[in-house]
């Protein structure tokens, strides 16, 4: 410290007593007022007097001032004290770091007394303040931010902030540790425990902006691009000052921008992460212009939306969420990052992204564009359960909003309106929890079961009506699995077996066990379930079975409880919340308001006509799952009125909803069915084809008295018909076809006459009109003519006799056969006249094909049906008419797939190989998959099926796949490159199916069975070498097929295969010489491998029986040769493999594309220069595969 006057003594101002301890309180007062003014009157240039009075300066800095109880010794000694600094300075009198610091905090701690601004003492306490902002401006700066009070009133906060403004603006520079004091109270931790400061700070940088941003741009520059930390104890919360600086005023940031774009390129992923986050707040700030008015810091910051770092990318996906509500403008910058990001790899993205746009979807569906809406779209078919789940749910609640409460008016619902559409999709997944996910939406956000009736069945009429196909389909398909699962809770013994309904299906069968046995044991329980799938359950009911059920099954509670979980998912499928009989009546009204023109139908965006058919069909489906809940008098009358509407679409519905749920009108309710007989035999006689249908099989299920009522429709119909007006044909033949199939022994007998003399030898045989000369291969239904449409019903007609009576014991039957088979030799024109056109040809052929796979599902008549007549059958998958063509393989398929026709049927699809539309072969190729898949998960469920393995295992269509290949028309030169390949193509095209997988080693079964066959002959012309020798030729195709495919086929078959006598004769005995010796010439190559070897006796196999005598390799030699060359076989299958063979198979299989006539888009099979055959029927094919038409 600085020394006083030598003798030490301490000078006291004039008039001023020694001030000690030893006075009192109020005498130290009176002395250091005059202390007080002494200092106050001396300045910096009074050298004398600081000399004078530095031993009172030292004095005053004691313990006994600075600690003394009095508060306004402590005030006074304070303002001493700050006079001092500002006499002394720059050089104060106390050189001790600790004596000053303590100095300083006494000061401080005296300038609480700015709290009261009443105080007496209130101006000595501000002239305190005063003189520490001259002397020390920022250590004023500090003290003051830990006092300032809202207790201060308007004009001392206004002078403190004019005061610090005038010094930082007027002052040589800020440095460092002023800067640091201001921007400490910027940080959240400091903002939140001293909000008065954080207010001051605010206030104090938006008045000094000009001058204070040079030195915040100083300061962040060391630290952002030089990497100074060590400048200031701020460093580490660089990023949090700059948000908090932005939102005070983003000018104080202009040269600070920058350099966050460099920072976004740090090669740290964490720092890039840190940017990003911070320029997030910064862009997505409400009021934030920053994007446009940087734009190359805007662009750099969308480039992170491709960051490789993840969670980068996962922070500029939550970003585009606040930057959409609050910056839709910037929606157009945003979409095509958004986009890429909606395929990320990572599913957190790509759920995130979703997230994203529904939710600014919520606050306000114009932020969100259709494009962005369609990212969410898409994701609904994730590979990832989460990502689809949170899409669903996402585009469920915006229609709920939308399009359900009108929250923003139509031109928003319209917007969204195709979310119900696609919703309903997906129920067309396999994964069950898709499919449990969708029922539940339709439940709560579509049709929310949570409405009164008559609200909840106006959503539920209209939003039917707006459906597109699809989704009525889906829907419909919903209802139905609902209602199935209800017949399965019926038969709780066994549903257990049946885990498919619910997810999880390696823990459902379980689950359904444990529910058994607690159903076994309570019988309230019992009661519960019972009374919820009762048929009369209400909607309310339901709901209350359900609490029920789950509160009895929640004891004891769990944590998680995955048994309750599956069971609330068995309930919430099988409880009806949406329909029962006051919801039916509440439909019923609507519809009836909707026929009297009353219904507000268009408000909805429906069309009156529109909405009653889709009622009417939407009734239909219902009166399938739940028909009693029809049962009322109201009801059906309003069907009634149906009935009698012009449209036919809509009686055609009325009709069919009489036939599902009037099981009980003819003895409850006789006014109904006074008044619907006459209806329906009216309908049944004159109305539209598909009227007289349902008419005819309504008045069979509901009425007891069936014979007597069809027997009064089908007498006159018969007298009626009359083949020179086919017009009025058409409806009596459906009537007819249909009344013979329901009551055959009651109509067999008149029937057979009429199909003799009025049927056959009038209609079909007979051509009364001349067809127009178009040159067409197909026409609109409506541009049919009136004889063909009634001979397509006649061929109909028949069929239903037959599949009425099921037997041929009147041998009708095979005479039915020969006629649909001459019908397909002869192109449809069943006379040759050429009176038909080609257009009414092809619906002939179509007709005539479709009834031999509609009679080979009867067991009966599949017996009968001739390989030729298979054949020909089969033939129509080739024909030269697309859409002959397609609805013949779409009738073959769902046939097959519901195992009503015979495997051999399969076979067919081969020949799709040849069909010159990819998009035919690729649907023949799904169909297979189908097909096959259905056959081998039916034999896995059902343990009997073992004993039926011959008809149902998918390996056993390849020797009918041979043989129908073999009797290819096109196929008449065994030796012929191009023929051959034509071979190879179809036996790829099935077994590629067959051997996807190798499963109990079935690839040496195939291998196996076609060597089988190879030692037998063809049963169709067991004695014709030309025949049997390109039955060996595919025979050899398929082996080398299978060995080039396969590497495990040379093993051991694990069974004997078994080939159909219908088509191969027994294997021959042994013999000396091989009969067909003389065609097998011996190979000439030696170094190409064969595709297979004949070593041991237990390859042979059996088609008569499995005990008959093996045959000698010797003995079989001839026959196991191969009859092709394996040179050529081996070129035809290596150009599949080779760029040149692309181009040659390109043209082969296309081929008939390239010399196609298109007929109103109508692809049609013709001869190509280089391509294939014409695929017709014509009668040299006929008499090549055996058939006599006469």
């Amino acid at each position: 410290e600085q020394k006083p006057a030598a003798d030490g003594k301490i000078i006291y101002p004039l008039g001023v007593k020694e001030i000690t301890d030893k006075i009192s309180n109020d005498e130290v007062v009176k002395r250091l007022k005059l202390v007080v003014k002494t200092y106050m009157d001396m300045d910096q240039d009074s050298e004398e007097e600081k000399q004078q009075y530095l031993a009172l300066a030292l004095h005053l800095a004691s313990e006994f001032f600075l600690r003394n109880p009095n508060k306004d010794v402590r005030l006074l000694v304070a303002c001493c004290l700050a006079d001092i600094f500002r006499i002394y300075a720059p050089e104060a009198p106390y050189t001790s770091h600790d004596k000053l610091k303590e100095i300083f905090l006494f000061i401080t701690r005296q300038l609480k007394g700015l709290e009261d601004t009443k105080s007496p003492q209130f101006n000595r306490y501000f002239y305190l303040l005063e003189v520490r902002m001259l002397c020390h401006p920022c250590t004023v700066l500090i003290l003051y931010f830990f006092v300032f009070s809202n207790s201060h009133n308007q004009k001392v906060q206004m002078h403190m902030l004019d005061l610090m403004s005038s010094i930082i603006i007027e002052g040589d520079g800020v440095t460092q540790e002023l800067l640091d004091t201001i921007l400490i109270n910027l940080i959240p931790a400091h903002k939140n425990l001293n909000k008065q400061a954080y207010d001051l700070a605010k206030t104090l940088l938006k008045r000094t902006v000009q001058t204070i941003e040079t030195c915040i741009a100083s300061f962040f520059n060391q630290v952002l691009v030089m990497g100074k930390s060590s400048v200031s104890d701020l460093s580490e919360h660089v990023f949090d000052l700059i948000q908090e600086l932005f939102a005070i005023d983003p000018l104080l940031l202009v040269s600070v921008m920058p350099q966050l774009e460099f920072k976004l390129k740090s090669n740290d992923g964490e720092e890039r992460l840190a940017v990003v986050k911070l320029l997030a707040k910064l862009f997505g700030a409400k009021d934030s212009e920053l994007a446009t008015q940087n734009r190359p810091l805007w662009q750099c910051f969308l480039g992170r939306f491709n960051d490789i770092h993840v969670p980068v990318r996962l922070e500029c996906v939550k970003f585009a969420s606040h930057c959409l509500m609050n910056h839709p403008d910037l929606a157009k910058d945003l979409t095509e990052y958004l986009k890429v990001r909606s395929h990320d790899p990572e599913e957190a993205i790509r759920h995130d992204v979703i997230v994203t746009i529904i939710n600014a979807g919520k606050k306000d569906l114009n932020l969100v564009n259709d494009q962005l809406l369609g990212f969410v779209r898409e994701r609904m078919l994730d590979k990832r359960w989460r990502v689809r789940k949170e899409a669903m749910m996402g585009l469920a609640q915006l229609y709920k909003k939308y399009c359900l409460h009108h929250e923003a008016g139509k031109e928003s619902a319209q917007k969204i309106s195709w979310i119900k559409d696609k919703l309903l999709h997906i129920y067309y997944q396999n994964s069950i929890d898709d499919k449990l996910l969708v029922e539940k939406i339709f439940a709560q956000f579509m049709v929310p079961h949570s409405l009164e009736t008559e609200e909840k069945m106006k959503c539920l009429y209209y939003l039917y009506a707006c459906l597109d196909t699809n989704a009525v389909k889906a829907l419909n398909e919903m209802w139905k699995c609902q209602n199935m699962l209800r017949g399965l809770v019926r038969e709780l013994l066994d549903l257990h077996k049946q885990p498919t309904n619910l997810p999880d299906p390696g823990k459902a069968q379980d689950f359904m066990k444990k529910f058994n046995q607690v159903l076994g044991e309570d019988e309230k329980l019992r009661l519960q379930l019972d009374q919820l799938i009762s048929p009369t359950c209400s909607c309310k009911q339901a709901e209350q079975c359900v609490r029920e059920i789950t509160r009895k099954l929640t004891y004891p509670k769990q944590p998680t409880n995955p048994f309750l979980e599956m069971v609330k998912f068995l309930l919430e499928r099988i409880a009806p919340v949406h329909i029962d009989s006051e919801a039916i009546s509440a439909l019923v009204k609507l519809l009836n308001k909707s026929v009297e023109g009353t219904a507000d139908d268009e408000d909805e965006g429906v069309t009156p006509d529109a909405a009653i058919r889709a009622g009417l069909e939407l009734l239909k489906v219902l009166s399938f799952t739940h028909p009693t809940a029809f049962h009322s008098a109201e009801t059906y009358e309003s069907l009634l009125q149906c009935l009698k509407m012009e449209d036919d679409k809509v009686a055609e519905a009325a009709i069919q909803i009489f036939r599902n749920t009037g099981q009980k009108i003819e003895s409850e309710l006789p006014q109904i069915r006074s008044t619907l007989i006459p209806i329906l035999h009216q309908k049944a006689k004159r109305g539209t084809p598909h009227q007289a249908k349902q008419a005819v099989n309504c008045i069979h299920a509901i009425f007891h008295n069936k014979e007597v009522q069809l027997a009064q429709i089908f007498e006159p119909l018969s007298r009626s018909l009359n083949a020179d007006v086919p017009e009025q044909l058409i409806t009596p033949l459906v009537s007819l076809g249909h009344i013979s199939m329901l009551a055959p022994d009651q109509f067999a007998s008149p029937m057979k006459s009429i199909v003799a003399n009025f049927i056959v030898k009038d209609l079909l045989m007979n051509d009364r009109s001349v067809g127009s000369k178009n040159g067409r291969l197909w026409t609109a239904d409506d541009e049919v003519s009136p004889e063909v449409l009634a001979k397509v019903q006649a061929i109909k007609l028949l069929v239903r006799w037959l599949l009425g009576m099921k037997n041929n014991q009147s041998k009708s039957a095979n005479s039915t056969l020969r006629l649909l088979s001459a019908m397909l030799v002869s192109e449809g024109d069943l006379t040759e006249q050429k009176k038909i056109c080609k257009s009414d040809m092809s619906r002939l052929r179509l007709a005539a094909g479709s009834a031999i796979l509609k009679l080979a599902q009867e067991p009966c008549y599949h017996d009968i049906i001739t390989p030729e007549q298979f054949q020909l059958c089969g033939l129509v998958i080739n024909d030269e008419c697309y859409q002959v063509r397609q609805i013949f393989a779409q009738k073959l398929h769902v046939a097959l797939v519901k195992l009503l026709l015979p495997l051999e049927y399969m076979a067919v699809f081969a020949l799709c190989a040849k069909d010159p539309v990819k998009e035919r072969r690729a649907h023949a190729r799904q169909c297979l998959l189908k097909n096959i898949s259905v056959r081998r998960e039916y034999i896995k469920q059902n343990p009997m099926a073992h004993e039926k393995l011959l008809s149902l295992l998918p390996e056993y269509v390849v020797p009918y796949m041979i043989h129908l290949l073999a009797h290819d028309p096109d196929f008449t030169k065994p030796q012929d490159f191009e023929q051959l390949r034509d071979i190879k193509e179809c036996l790829w095209f099935m077994l590629e199916v067959l051997m996807t997988k190798n499963e109990n080693n079935s690839h040496s079964f195939l291998r196996k069975m076609v060597e089988n066959i190879k030692q037998t002959k063809d049963a169709q012309a067991p004695d014709d070498p030309k025949a049997n020798e390109k039955l060996y030729v595919v025979c050899d195709v398929a082996l080398f097929v299978i060995t080039n495919k396969s590497t495990s086929c040379h093993l051991d078959s694990p069974k004997d295969p078994v080939l159909p006598t219908k088509f191969f004769t027994p294997p021959d005995k042994p013999k000396q010489t091989g009969v067909l010796g003389a065609v097998n010439k011996p190979l000439t190559v030696t170094t190409v491998r064969r595709p297979y070897t004949k070593t041991a006796v237990s390859d042979t196999g059996s088609n008569a029986s499995t005990n008959s005598q093996p045959i000698s390799p010797a003995t079989t030699k001839n026959r196991y040769r191969p009859f092709i060359n394996i040179v050529a076989l081996s070129c035809i299958y290596k150009e599949r493999h080779s760029k040149e063979a692309a181009n040659i198979l390109e043209v082969s299989s296309e081929a008939s594309e390239a010399g196609a006539r298109e007929n109103e888009e109508n692809p049609q099979i013709v001869k190509a220069e280089g391509g294939k055959k014409v695929r017709k029927l014509t009668c040299d094919n006929a008499r090549k595969l055996g058939i006599n038409l006469h």
